[in-house]
């Protein structure tokens, strides 16, 4: 007997879905994909030759003791997807940091071409001719992949999270939008939950896409209706089930025990934060339609209240454009679903659960897609000549490219990137703190001892500030600067590493007594910690104490087997104690 014919109103869908198929691709939109990629290695090309910089300094590649561990270690932290690609990275390149910058720029062009497949979809459903629909498709593809707000995302590696959770959202989006019929099936849906969990494992975030699939189903299935939503219950009783699991383990496991977000933070209560991110999303707003004065560390107030630093207005100017998104959703359907949808895609990071940093560029990774459908939409509504159109777009891309590119030269150096922080945030103490950091490390201490100076004035100064501080004087050869700094520190905290650094320069002025009574108040307080035996085996070194010496420095070596300083140091003792044995040799053979 022969299977009953499917209900003809999955017909339209199947009809669909075949005129905006990528089988109808033509060769000069794959060619300008290309030109896409060629265009995003020029652009990414100074970020490409940078080295690892702030964050990335903390990821698990970068940690002595634990970047040679199984795969089983690296994937045991709230996002294992994301941590395969540092894993598959540093077992393939090393600690090259071209190719981890390199591997993020091929995983954002990845992601445009799902952009791309995504927006030609969208504009088959609101009836925009092919020709017309390839145009403007490639369009948005090469503003998500240009825009200067994409830069954190992608040439931080510390960022990749953005980009990796990005590309499996968009990836399951696609997914979802062309599958054959209205109704998804059951291996379709399992497609877009495996695509998903992908995606929320590279950053939680992505915990949105339930929300997205509801609105698109809304929006284009068939339109303004419910009927798609109750067709597509194969994907949304598991999604949102999956879903409320994560978000319990993204509460328990992330916001309740991180120190930089959740509801733990005393000093940034959920309203004060929700109060700040009205005027955070208008400022994203701005950034997407003029793209100047980016920065990597905002120095934005938190609003305590809604008078605040017009956090009133921007709530105003975000509930008018939701009113007029909603009102004109007929009129306008993309526009509509991307303001909408930049709202959804920010609700994450831009409600009322609290983050340290309020207002962060890499947050716009998937929301500059949802403000070019916007744009895209109000084009449309007019008859352009197809040059006429082609040039004007081509021409907003190149600046675009060009605007990237020179926010790319920041990205090329900490010293670059830092004096540009600083010169948007003179006020905040974290740039000045990182520029001091810098210039130390680029051997310019006297910089570094002025930026160290400036840091303190903002702020009540740490222990760490002290330390480093300390750190850059003895490099600019300000050994009295040097001592105050440290004695300063160890007011704020009695700390085995300010008594070390003590002993070091105390014993650089010759002074080795004391050097040697600051190395013992260390060892009172950290008879573990092994530079002070490093630092005691320097001192026996110019003492000629060559017994001492090695004694001090396999001390330190036993505590620390990967201390380059000690294991040096005890090289040179065992050398120096051999030649000045060999030289008594002689001398004693002569005396009988």
């Amino acid at each position: 007997m022969k299977s009953p014919k499917r209900p003809a109103e999955n017909k339209p869908a199947v009809q669909a879905v075949a005129s905006a198929s990528p089988s109808s691709t033509r060769w000069p939109v794959i060619i300008a994909l290309f030109l896409f990629a060629f265009a995003l290695l020029e652009i990414y090309q100074p970020a490409l030759s940078g080295p690892f910089l702030f964050d990335d300094v903390y990821l698990p590649f970068m940690v002595p003791n634990f970047a040679q561990n199984p795969l089983r270690d690296w994937v045991a932290g709230v996002r294992p997807t994301l941590h395969v690609t540092y894993w598959l990275n540093y077992r393939l390149f090393g600690l090259d940091a071209f190719y981890f910058h390199l591997v993020n720029v091929v995983l954002h062009a990845a992601a445009g071409y799902f952009v791309w497949l995504i927006s030609r979809k969208l504009l088959a459903y609101v009836k925009v001719e092919e020709s017309l629909a390839n145009v403007y498709a490639l369009f948005a593809a090469a503003v998500f992949l240009l825009h200067p707000l994409q830069t954190e995302s992608v040439a931080y590696v510390a960022s990749r999270s953005e980009v990796v959770s990005g590309l499996f959202f968009l990836i399951a989006w696609t997914a979802f939008l062309y599958r054959r019929e209205v109704a998804i099936r059951f291996g379709e849906a399992v497609l877009v939950l495996l695509f998903f969990v992908l995606a929320l494992t590279s950053k939680e975030h992505m915990a949105v896409l339930p929300a997205v699939l509801l609105l698109t189903d809304y929006y284009f299935n068939p339109g303004f209706t419910l009927e798609g939503i109750k067709k597509n219950w194969r994907i949304y009783a598991p999604i949102f089930v999956g879903a409320a699991l994560g978000v319990a383990v993204i509460f328990k496991y992330v916001l309740g025990r991180s120190t930089t977000a959740g509801f733990g933070m005393k000093d940034l209560t959920p309203l004060d934060y929700l109060h700040t991110q009205f005027r955070s999303v208008v400022t994203y707003l701005r950034l997407y339609f003029v793209p100047a004065g980016q920065n990597i560390d905002y120095d934005t107030p938190v609003s305590h209240s809604l008078s605040d630093h017009l956090s009133w207005l921007c709530l105003l100017i975000l509930l008018a454009l939701t009113a007029l998104a909603w009102i004109y959703r007929r009129r306008f359907p993309l526009a509509s679903f991307g303001f909408l949808l930049f709202l959804v895609l920010l609700a994450p990071t831009s409600s009322f659960v609290p983050i340290r940093d309020v207002l962060v560029e890499r947050r716009m990774y998937l929301p500059v897609f949802a403000l070019t459908l916007c744009v895209i939409d109000v084009l449309r509504q007019r008859r352009f000549a197809m040059p006429a159109l082609g040039g004007g777009l081509a021409a907003v891309c190149v600046i675009l490219g060009f605007l990237s590119w020179q926010r790319n030269a920041v990205w090329a150096s900490p010293l670059a990137l830092w004096k540009d922080t600083v010169a948007n945030s003179p006020r905040k103490y974290r740039p000045r703190f990182q520029l001091a950091y810098a210039y130390y490390q680029a051997g310019q201490c006297a910089d570094a001892t002025q930026q160290y100076a400036e840091a303190a004035k903002l702020t009540a100064p740490s222990y760490e500030l002290f330390v480093d501080w300390a750190l850059a004087a003895d490099c600019a050869n300000k050994p009295g600067e040097a001592l105050t700094r440290l004695e300063d520190a160890l007011r704020v905290e009695q700390n085995a590493h300010a008594w070390a650094l003590m002993g070091m320069v105390r014993a650089k002025q010759g002074d080795s007594e004391r050097a040697l009574e600051a190395l013992a108040q260390g060892e009172k307080l950290n008879p573990r910690y092994a530079m002070l035996f490093a630092y005691r085996g320097n001192i026996y070194m110019g003492r000629q104490n060559w017994d001492g010496a090695v004694a001090e420095f396999e001390k330190a070596v036993a505590l620390e087997p990967n201390e380059a300083t000690a294991r040096e140091g005890l090289e040179k003792a065992k050398a120096a104690r051999k030649r000045a044995g060999d030289a008594k040799a002689p001398a004693a053979v002569k005396a009988k």
